[in-house]
């Protein structure tokens, strides 16, 4: 089995417990993956969270879009109840406080949803996270803004073919490429490899038929909603 395949958490173990909390992280901890990956946005007074948003309403009782909302405000909010009852109370975790209480247990991959960059890059520095992290925005123009600020930070780049992944690396450098397990050809792998570039699958249905098809492609990293499940699948649990 590939040992080297490293795993990340989409949305943490979002199976047993809400999103971007600390009680949907704790278990990717616990169960020594790779990677959690955590939603970033900000609210109306430039306080970062975990989030995915920007609707409130996603997963907590409030209305409106987060960089409505003051971070006073959204520090009462339970963003728990929504999943299951037993997480009543769960808040919304401010990504500083969050970060520090991870101390480099697991590494992180940031989807960052709205960012200052400048500030998001200095906690990353200030926390010593530049080895233990990647980050991906949905937006292009966060992209190229980031590459711009910190050159040095890893960034993935959704792709779907050989020339995306030339692409990817020519305007921002990618460090690493996801795609779907269906656009898999032989010549993204190859371009990947030539270029230095990470592969990264993202599959995020509990199928082992696909599983084994990931493990057949022999890539760098998988994103998966079931890593406990993939984990035990390759046997390193």
């Amino acid at each position: 089995m590939p040992d080297h395949m490293e795993i990340v958490c989409h949305r943490g173990a979002n199976q047993y417990a809400p999103e971007n909390t600390y009680a949907s992280a704790v278990r990717c901890i616990d169960w020594e993956m790779d990677y959690l990956e955590i939603d970033v946005n900000t609210s109306r007074d430039g306080v970062m969270y975990l989030f995915h948003g920007p609707d409130l309403s996603r997963t907590t009782a409030a209305t409106g879009k987060i960089y409505e909302w003051d971070s006073a405000e959204l520090d009462e909010l339970d963003c728990g109840s929504w999943f299951d009852p037993s997480f009543h109370g769960e808040r919304i975790p401010r990504l500083e406080d969050f970060l520090r209480w991870v101390d480099h247990r697991i590494k992180i991959f940031f989807d960052v949803k709205y960012a200052d960059l400048e500030e998001l890059v200095d906690m990353v520095y200030r926390l010593s996270l530049q080895e233990e992290c990647f980050f991906w925005f949905g937006r292009p123009q966060f992209a190229q803004r980031f590459v711009e600020v910190a050159p040095k930070l890893p960034i993935k780049i959704n792709v779907r073919t050989a020339d995306d992944v030339k692409r990817a690396k020519e305007e921002f450098d990618a460090s690493i490429v996801e795609l779907y397990l269906e656009d898999m050809r032989d010549e993204v792998v190859d371009i990947c490899r030539e270029l230095d570039v990470k592969t990264m699958i993202l599959q995020r249905e509990l199928d082992l038929d696909a599983f084994q098809r990931v493990l057949d492609w022999n890539v760098d990293m998988v994103n998966v909603d079931h890593a406990d499940h993939f984990a035990a699948f390759i046997g390193r649990r």
